[in-house]
């Protein structure tokens, strides 16, 4: 199930507000608990071991977690790293084992490359569920007083269902008061159902809108665009990338709202940075934010020096890479990210924020070309891309129709222009200045209704990062 389903919009959430209102307070997290259950079990009824896996890790986790806070340190720290064997190793299994067996089996002879390749499908929510229970293991043992008997409260925090199958990534100090002890007012039922319906009409109206065309350029095939199609594509990706998954982050922080709890904002107008550094503190910010303390910081961040400053980087946005998915295309991608942040923390970052202009005219380019290493897995096929891009001779190939870009210009054009639009900090200012009045309160309850049309005709998409 998703949250831009009519399933959910007209069935499981109307139905699990009346009950979590109507609920006395001690027992409004058993519900949490059990809906969010439910809501991952519907999600994979067809897969009924994920759901099995989820409990069982929840289970072992608590367990783990409360034999790390126990007094005796040196065994705690042993159940630590017992606790990070348990979930990476889960991770790797399904995420990485077929990719690591893949390449073994190249590097052997023929006759002894007999390795398993298949590769299981991902569990939903498997890299941000693991992500979010490390880093309670990790606080246990670090010595962040929570009360460990609560063992309701660490259960829900584990497997929430407004953040648990694509984030934000939540530490549970930040929730831990809430879920022993909430209020719940109207102003935070209002504010919460606003800032649900506006990521819901980032993810219909405008992600999947623009997706339409990044597919319809993977449908024509690359070898075949022109150079200016090839860039209104990758554009089309990267705002498509942006809204689906900043929607999504929208709508759970609204959903947080509306249970009385604060979840952490995930982007900061990321598309208006004005360099690859700044970029990544408005993007994605509690993934930055996990392996800034997680590991960047542990490794002594950048207080050892210039030589292991850049090493800790280094694996820091490799790990970012593979965190994304095994396949090559995200280690180049991690490594591209790493190269420009180094050059940028070399003196060009200082340059860029100097002449705004220049820093926007850097990220025009930086932003869709890392993210189309980002899209495209097949290395190949990426090469073939990143040729039509810059191939200004394009247009005249045999293959190539050199005015396709007016032919799906006039399709898409409207929608693209919509994105630049909601990219930058003006439609949010007009709204905070409009927000409580009648013409905004009827201007959103047009925008949910005319989702909940769109997605009756059939006009939805998976979120994107529901695969990492």
């Amino acid at each position: 199930m998703v949250f831009s389903s009519l399933s959910f919009l007209l069935g499981f959430m109307p139905v699990f507000f009346i009950l979590y209102y109507r609920l006395p307070a001690n027992c409004k997290n058993q519900l949490l608990l059990i809906g969010s259950i439910i809501f991952y079990g519907l999600g994979v009824w067809r897969r009924p071991a994920c759901l099995l896996l989820l409990l069982v890790s929840m289970a072992v986790n608590i367990k783990t977690g409360r034999l790390i806070s126990g007094r005796d340190r040196r065994r705690g720290k042993r159940w630590l790293y017992l606790g990070l064997l348990w979930n990476f190793g889960i991770l790797f299994i399904f995420k990485y084992l077929g990719f690591v067996c893949e390449n073994l089996n190249r590097l052997l002879p023929a006759g002894l490359a007999v390795l398993p390749e298949k590769r299981p499908k991902l569990p939903p929510g498997i890299s941000f569920y693991t992500f979010q229970v490390v880093s309670w293991l990790i606080d246990v043992y670090r010595g962040s007083r929570y009360d460990m008997g609560n063992g309701l409260s660490i259960a829900t925090y584990l497997c929430m269902f407004p953040q648990l199958i694509a984030g934000p990534i939540i530490t549970y100090g930040e929730v831990e008061s809430a879920l022993q002890k909430r209020k719940h007012t109207l102003k935070m039922l209002d504010r919460g159902l606003r800032e649900f319906v506006i990521g819901l009409g980032m993810k219909v109206l405008l992600a999947n809108r623009v997706g339409n065309l990044w597919r319809e350029v993977g449908a024509i095939g690359y070898e075949s665009l022109s150079m200016p199609l090839a860039w209104m594509g990758i554009a089309a990706f990267s705002f498509q990338l942006y809204f689906d998954f900043c929607g999504y982050s929208r709508m759970a922080r609204g959903l947080g709202w509306m249970m009385g709890m604060e979840f952490p904002e995930n982007f900061r107008d990321p598309y208006q940075a004005l360099s690859m550094t700044d970029f990544w503190r408005r993007w994605h910010i509690t993934l930055g934010r996990w392996f800034r303390e997680y590991v960047y910081i542990p490794l002594g961040g950048s207080r050892c020096g210039r030589g292991k400053t850049f090493r800790n980087l280094l694996l820091v946005w490799l790990l970012t890479g593979i965190w994304h998915g095994a396949s090559w295309n995200y280690v180049l991608w991690g490594l591209l990210l790493f190269g420009l942040i180094v050059l940028e923390k070399s003196g060009l970052e200082e340059r860029l924020k100097r002449y705004p202009l220049l820093g926007h005219a850097y990220m025009l380019f930086a932003i869709p070309l890392t993210w189309l290493v980002f899209a495209v897995t097949d290395l190949e096929k990426l090469a073939v891309y990143l040729k039509r891009l810059f191939d200004v001779s394009a247009g005249s190939g045999a293959a190539v129709f050199g005015q396709d870009y007016i032919k799906y210009g006039k399709i898409y054009g409207i929608w693209l222009l919509l994105c630049v639009l909601f990219c930058t900090p003006l439609p949010g200012k007009l709204y905070r200045q409009w927000a409580y009045t009648w013409a905004a309160a009827l201007g959103l309850l047009a925008v949910f209704w005319f989702c909940v049309y769109c997605l009756y005709i059939g006009l939805n998409d998976p979120f994107l990062y529901f695969q990492f």
